[in-house]
């Protein structure tokens, strides 16, 4: 093939190719052809492999979060030039998962079917684990997301977005092996028809069932510019312009705010804002759960807070899985100097202390997510069993019209999938969504406009078995791929 002559340039476009798998472009098959052509070059010179693997990773995330230097640039007045830098330094430090990969890969050395299909898929796997949770953690663009729309995308309930990702990276070997002649390219035949065969019959399993009557939601979607959110001019229009939405729709059980849609501390409004609209809410019997930042003034802490309306008692659920740099500052001694020259509003939070991510709602104990805590799936399924429905609450306003709300929602798709429950998405600017527990897209709000979206979901009861034992299954199915490698390779050479 011409294009293996070069063999970084190929590795970077074949990363470029591997966005356009994603939403909004969603090419899920983009997500195995790249990857395989990446393999043919980690076979072709595995001493170069360091190169090539950071080369892929330079056009996946140079392609795929370039929307950084949007949010950086437009919300942190810093300019053009110093947003351009910082994203392309975390361009560089995430491209170098895949070079760590591909140096892996260049030293373990073994036959090539073994390669293909044991290999690269596990340690692949592994490099996505580890950056889901070192250094805080960056799971955007774990390549089983791209799948949500496909049929490997059973997997979800059982093994989470890894055990996605290890069906689409096993994909990409055999679809290589099919050019061996022989008995292998008959089982790489085979084994491409039974992994995607079996995704196909895994999604018809039914891991929850309902177990009350249909809510009727409606989720409110602001759509406050980002850059005028927390001017105090802006406060009263948005406190106004939220109570009217839900005054609109207290028909329903349930009304659902974004992420601090009341851009001030609790405090401050509650007696003139918070308590009247309580009062109606309970008189027309509804639940509305809004954002709102809480302040604990006897630890001299404060909370990015999710608060409900409509119990006798107010639910909190506090955010516990915090952006650094953005809500708050690691070594913060040290970069203090960082918060001002940012200008980021409320960027000291605290982060939540307990157990499990739920709050109650009306009847029913809710699964909690603020803004980018959707992203990390085993920390989701700590609401359940209890969660009979989960709620994510965002402001993706930060991105403006860039790929990151569409990647957001695909993101909370796949939470949906793998606990089998419905997910209401409420958001500032869009994309808000109703979500089913299959992962299906049930209604969605336009980008960057003021919307009242409305629906109906069921309260589910039951456990997918990923809620049961979360990243272990992959985690141990990936470690023994890697120990049968050792040991054909081990028997070859005996």
């Amino acid at each position: 093939m011409p294009m293996l002559r070069y063999p970084r340039l190929t590795a970077a476009i074949a990363g470029a190719l591997t966005t356009l798998a994603y939403a909004p472009f969603n090419l899920w098959l983009l997500a195995v052809a790249a990857p395989a052509l990446l393999f043919m070059l980690w076979l072709r010179s595995p001493c170069s492999s360091f190169q090539t693997g950071f080369a892929y990773g330079l056009g996946i995330m140079g392609s795929g979060i370039s929307w950084l230097h949007v949010s950086i640039a437009q919300f942190g007045d810093l300019g053009w030039f110093f947003p351009l830098v910082v994203t392309f330094g975390f361009i560089l430090l995430m491209a170098l998962y895949y070079a760590c990969l591909g140096w892996l890969v260049g030293h373990l050395r073994s036959s090539e079917p073994v390669s293909l299909i044991l290999v690269f898929p596990a340690l692949w796997v592994l490099l996505e684990w580890l950056r889901g949770w070192l250094l805080s953690g960056f799971p955007w663009l774990q390549i089983g997301y791209s799948q949500i729309d496909s049929p490997v995308a059973g997997y979800a309930p059982i093994l989470g977005v890894l055990g996605v990702s290890w069906a689409v990276l096993v994909s990409a070997g055999l679809l290589i092996s099919l050019t061996t002649p022989g008995r292998i390219r008959l089982w790489s035949a085979s084994g491409l028809v039974a992994i995607w065969l079996g995704g196909w019959l895994a999604s018809q399993a039914g891991w929850s069932r309902p177990v009350g009557d249909p809510l009727r939601v409606a989720l409110v979607q602001g759509n406050v510019p980002q850059a005028e959110k927390w001017a105090p001019e802006q406060l009263l229009p948005s406190l106004l312009l939220y109570a009217k939405k839900t005054q609109e729709n207290l028909d329903r059980d349930l009304v659902v705010w974004p992420e601090t849609a009341i851009s001030a501390f609790q405090y401050q409004v509650d007696e003139p804002f918070i308590q009247p609209l309580e009062t109606t809410v309970k008189h027309h019997g509804s639940n509305l759960v809004f954002g709102v930042v809480q302040m604990d003034e006897a630890r001299e802490r404060y909370y990015n807070a999710m608060v409900a309306l409509g119990n006798e008692e107010r639910g909190r659920y506090h955010k516990s899985h915090l952006v650094p740099f953005t809500e708050y500052l690691p070594l913060k001694r040290l970069l203090w100097p960082l918060v001002d020259l940012f200008t980021i509003p409320m960027s000291d939070f605290s982060a939540s202390e307990a157990a499990k991510p739920l709050m109650r709602v009306g009847p029913y104990q809710v699964g909690l997510s603020i803004c980018y805590e959707d992203a990390f799936g085993n920390e989701m399924i700590r609401a359940l069993p209890e969660a009979a429905y989960l709620i994510n609450a965002s402001n993706d306003a930060w991105f403006g019209e860039s790929l990151a709300p569409h990647q957001h929602l695909q993101i909370a798709r796949m939470r949906a999938l793998e606990t089998g429950r419905f997910l209401l998405r409420s958001t500032n600017t869009g994309i808000s969504a109703i979500i089913g527990p299959d992962g299906e897209l049930l209604a969605r709000s336009p980008l960057l406009q003021l919307d009242v979206l409305k629906g109906e979901i069921l309260p589910m009861h039951g456990v997918t078995p990923y809620a049961r034992v979360g990243n272990l299954g992959i985690l141990s199915l990936s470690a023994a791929a890697l120990m049968a490698a050792f040991f054909l390779v081990r028997r070859r050479t005996a």
